[in-house]
């Protein structure tokens, strides 16, 4: 018996490892936010004012250029993310405003810490400008 718990849990260990390859596609977004649409042109004031809030709250995990390699990064058990794929990229606006307003796993709800919508929408402008 004491063998077959230990199969068991070693299969359970190695799907659950092997299932936990994040994609930005992995995080269900409501219809509502993802038809949302940006209510704030990616002009320079925007991009300046979406780069100081990303740098206040998102780069020590995202990285200075959004490739996922900020100084708290390694230290997550969810990856972060490369900000400058296509993938990430092809994302709407409002599923960009949705997961980061919200959050899930190790990326927090910024309800509080960025209390204003438009500023999150000032920092998915910002992380558009991230790209390959």
């Amino acid at each position: 018996m004491k063998v077959k718990f230990s199969i068991l849990t070693l299969a359970m260990f190695l799907f659950l490892c092997g299932s936990s390859s994040f994609t930005f596609t992995d995080w269900v977004v409501p219809a509502k936010y993802e038809k949302m649409k940006n209510p704030h042109k990616a002009d320079n004031a925007s991009l300046k004012m979406g780069k100081s809030i990303y740098n206040k709250h998102c780069k020590s995990c995202h990285g200075s250029e959004g490739l996922g390699d900020g100084s708290k990064a390694a230290q997550l058990d969810t990856p972060c993310g490369d900000f400058s794929t296509e993938e990430f990229q092809a994302q709407s606006d409002g599923a960009l405003f949705y997961k980061s307003r919200f959050g899930k796993d190790d990326m927090p709800n910024f309800e509080k810490k960025i209390p204003y919508e438009e500023d999150i929408w000032h920092v998915i402008n910002y992380i558009r400008t991230f790209i390959e």
